[in-house]
């Protein structure tokens, strides 16, 4: 591997490059197929369901009649994935997350290789890979990982525009921000350009000049989505328009008129750390036992101090400036919102992994034992791993065992992980179990510290391999709706089915509804508090049974319970099927 940077056309042929991209494909995309276990997974998909089913591609309903709460990237991408299985399932809905995952991991590596040497921009590139949230939304279907994948390409895009000379239109961002205004309204244009313009800036590209190029760019980005606003604007006029403005325009200017995962500022800060775990842990061996490292020397008067900043920040090299204002303002952007949530922060961290591969480079060349201990670390977490598993092979862990509210639950997880089958699972155990112990025996005959560093990351990418391949799938399972809509379809049939949920109904926005078993009804659930049909079968709670069904029943309604689903809750409350007629 070369020490200097390498053109586009040499990266792509590359041994690095396809071993890396095959490499991530064989890690992500064989295990996607594993049930819905919450609510935003289902909630995305059923509006692809919709689309297939009605042929609504604008702005389809689902089957209680609300429209979507994003804008339809994500549900084009997982409908045209799941027309060529014939239905979208698990598998299918996952398939564009996954890959813009794998596509976010090797466009980084291509960014970087092309302005670094190789093992910094392979390191980057690996460190993004296995950091734990993008590496976890990485298998979901949700909107995030697309939004994120679409947002950093545009920031690529835009640092390579300014890198011409800032000649011509960057049209490979310009189309990314489109996309991604299309995946989740206006960030995925907005944010490339503040973070852009703030990289200009700090360039000493005028205001003025700044101002007027991002403005631009951002106005154009906008040309694509908003026939798609136009068209979804003209099937559903002033409630659409109020969705988009309360989602955008609302959750930024904190008018929403409901509140949703309110958390302090400094709440990000808490955020970034966990979702760069495991290497998270590996920076605080460091400074631990490295303490000079963690001094910071301040002196001169407070005043001086933004000057002083500035001053240090034009003097950083283009790429490490590029990655540390990146960093910088999309925490400080997502600071202003009361809401806020670690997804949120997913596309500063291809920038933040460069950094640390950076610190972490430099960290070997100071021969740090820290790479040691934090290896060590993995390894005996791993093996333990390994063994618990082959472990539970072999014993039989009574039920009685566990107890508590979640006891039922934690020990269908051991159940699950118990009862996995294949030689696929065998195959991982054993490759993680060796892995762990060759590393043991490795690091005594390999003393240099950049070795030390790449074999602690093939290390962890072989636990999260064992973690996606064998733990996530049984331990996931374990929590999910599918085997209640199997019991209530063979109570129900093909009769019609409702449900009733208190807290959905007072809900001033972002209402609840069963939606994973919705999912797994095939998108029939209709909503009882609306429509008030005469026969069918309900859906309901115990405690909202007891708060409602005697107002129901002196509307005239009469019902019969055919099943509930015992010590497994649904949306916190013991679910109930009732047989009802009016």
């Amino acid at each position: 591997m070369t020490d200097t940077p390498m053109s586009k056309t040499a990266i792509l042929k590359s041994r690095t490059f396809w071993c890396l991209l095959t490499v991530c494909c064989l890690c992500v995309l064989p295990f996607l197929d594993f049930d819905y276990n919450t609510k935003g997974e289902p909630r995305e998909s059923l509006v692809s369901y919709s689309m297939l089913h009605s042929g609504n591609w604008i702005l389809p309903r689902n089957s209680v009649g609300e429209i979507a709460y994003k804008p339809p990237m994500l549900h084009w991408c997982v409908a045209a994935v799941s027309m060529l299985r014939g239905e979208v399932t698990e598998q299918t809905s996952r398939i564009p997350s996954a890959v813009a995952f794998i596509a976010l991991t090797v466009v980084t590596y291509v960014f970087f290789r092309r302005r670094t040497d190789g093992r910094t921009a392979l390191l980057t590139a690996m460190l993004t890979f296995t950091g734990y949230e993008l590496h976890r939304m990485g298998y979901n279907c949700r909107v995030d990982m697309l939004l994120t994948f679409f947002i950093v390409a545009a920031i690529y895009g835009l640092y390579a525009w300014h890198e011409r000379g800032m000649r011509g239109l960057p049209l490979t961002a310009l189309l990314m921000m489109s996309l991604g205004t299309l995946t989740k309204g206006p960030i995925g244009a907005l944010l490339p350009c503040l973070i852009t313009g703030v990289y200009l800036l700090c360039r000493k590209v005028s205001l003025w000049r700044s101002l007027l190029w991002m403005t631009v760019f951002g106005l154009l980005s906008l040309i694509l989505p908003a026939l798609w606003y136009f068209a979804a604007y003209q099937q559903s006029g002033d409630e659409f328009i109020r969705l988009m403005m309360e989602e955008n325009v609302g959750r930024m200017t904190n008018t929403m008129s409901y509140k949703v995962h309110v958390e302090p500022w400094y709440i990000n800060f808490l955020y970034v750390l966990m979702g760069m775990a495991p290497w998270t842990l590996l920076g605080l061996i460091a400074l631990v036992m490295n303490p000079r490292q963690a001094k910071v020397q301040v002196s001169g008067s407070w005043r001086t101090w933004p000057r002083r900043l500035v001053g240090w920040l034009t003097h950083l090299a283009p790429l490490t400036l590029h990655a540390t204002v990146a960093t910088c303002v999309t925490v400080v952007f997502f600071c202003i919102p009361e809401c806020k949530r670690s997804v949120y922060l997913m596309p500063i961290y291809p920038f933040l992994c460069y950094l640390t591969a950076r610190w972490l480079m430099a960290l070997a060349e100071r021969k740090s034992k820290a790479f040691d201990l934090h290896g060590g670390i993995l390894a005996v977490l791993g093996a333990l791993a390994a063994l618990v598993f082959i472990a539970l092979k072999f014993i039989t862990v009574p039920q009685d065992l566990f107890h508590g509210r979640k006891a039922y639950d934690n020990w269908e997880m051991v159940h699950q992980v118990s009862t996995t089958q294949g030689i696929v699972a065998w195959l991982i155990i054993a490759l993680l179990l060796g892995t762990c112990i060759y590393w043991w025996q490795w690091r005594r005959n390999d003393r240099e510290a950049h070795h030390h560093l790449m074999a602690t990351m093939v290390l962890t990418m072989v636990i999260y391999l064992a973690f996606d391949g064998v733990f996530k799938p049984a331990i996931l399972n374990a929590k999910s709706q599918k085997h209640i809509a199997q019991e209530i379809v063979s109570h129900v049939g093909q009769a019609p089915l409702y449900e009733y949920i208190e807290s959905g109904v007072k809900a001033l926005g972002d209402p609840i509804h069963y939606y994973e078993l919705n999912f797994y009804l095939h998108d029939r659930i209709d909503n009882f508090h609306n429509r008030r049909p005469t026969t069918g079968y309900l859906l309901i709670g115990d405690e909202d049974a007891k708060l409602r069904m005697p107002d129901f029943i002196n509307e005239g309604y009469h019902f019969e319970r055919v099943y509930d689903s015992g010590r497994e809750p649904v949306l916190k409350q013991t679910l109930h099927l009732y047989r009802f007629w009016k």
